[in-house]
Formats: C-alpha cells, sequence, structure tokens
C-alpha cells in the first residue's frame, strides 16, 4: 500500500502545465461527473479557458448499466457549446479500466462529431482493459486490483486523494 498521495491540488497544477502548451484558445474542456468535473472545473480556472466548461454524465453509456442499474446521483450533462469539428479536453479524476472514457466518448459522439479528444487524468492507475490512454496525467502509478483511489471534495472545497 502507497504510504500517501500527492496533494491533489498539487496535481491538478502539475496537470494544467503539461496541458498549457498544447491549449488552443477554441479547445473544449469537458468533465466526467463527479471527480473529472471537479478536476476540469480547476483546470478550466488555471488554464484561464474562454469557453465554457462542459460536463457530462455518462451513466446512461456505461457498459454495466444493465447490471448495476441506474446509479442514484445522476446528474445531466452539460454541453453548452456545438462539439462539430472542435478540439475536447476530457477530463476526469481516476483512469483505471479505460471503460468510463469509452462511454464519455460515446456520450460526445451522441453529440456531435468533434475534430478530436485528447484526454486528461488526475491519476492513472493502470489495469486497463480497453486500449485508452491518457495524454496527459498528473500522477502515474500502480494500484493493485483490490484498492480505489477517490478524489472526494471537502466542503471547502479542497480535494483529497486517497487510496482504499
Amino acid at each position: 500500500m502507497h504510504a500517501s498521495l500527492p496533494d491533489a491540488n498539487t496535481l491538478i497544477t502539475r496537470l494544467a502545465a503539461a496541458i498549457a502548451p498544447s491549449l488552443t484558445p477554441d479547445t473544449l474542456i469537458v468533465g466526467i461527473h463527479t471527480g473529472g468535473a471537479w478536476v476540469a472545473e480547476r483546470l478550466h480556472a488555471m488554464l484561464h479557458c474562454g469557453m465554457p466548461l462542459g460536463t457530462l454524465d455518462i451513466s446512461f453509456y456505461r457498459d454495466d448499466f444493465s447490471r448495476i442499474g441506474l446509479h442514484p446521483q445522476v446528474k445531466p450533462s452539460n454541453l453548452p457549446f456545438d462539439l462539430e469539428d472542435r478540439t475536447i479536453l476530457l477530463v476526469d479524476d481516476v483512469l483505471h479500466t479505460g471503460r468510463t472514457v469509452r462511454a464519455a466518448m460515446n456520450e460526445l459522439f451522441d453529440y456531435g462529431r468533434p475534430a478530436s479528444i485528447r484526454l486528461a487524468v488526475l491519476v492513472d492507475r493502470g489495469g486497463r482493459e480497453l486500449p485508452i490512454r491518457p495524454d496527459f496525467a498528473g500522477l502515474a502509478l500502480d494500484v493493485p486490483e483490490h484498492q480505489n483511489i477517490n478524489l472526494s471534495r471537502l466542503d471547502d472545497g479542497h480535494l483529497t486523494l486517497s487510496i482504499a
């Protein structure tokens, strides 16, 4: 087990620095609910993105939806822009199997055909089941299959990472 994880805000700052050189003025930032949306909010502000922030709830796009049913905290997706021929920076908190990202891409394509999609994650924990890799990661580490990395937001808005 890992003694401790770096501070989430430190990782977001690292992620923003990695993304900044390739960000164009018309790049659309889209966060995946819930943790990815929190990270996307911070990146959107740090990168001074002029376009509105988008969010996705991929609940209905998951490939295990028929087995696990609807999550009780489904939130509406909010994409206040046209995706057609646009560059998308898709943001998630933890990349594991790749299935969440696949579901997010399926949903994005239901809204239009982006020119490209780049993936930014706070933590790449390994364990991929699909051929999906991040373009940007705040931290990459191997975590045993039986453990999870969780991003939490405290009442004051502070983000914390933990391994359970």
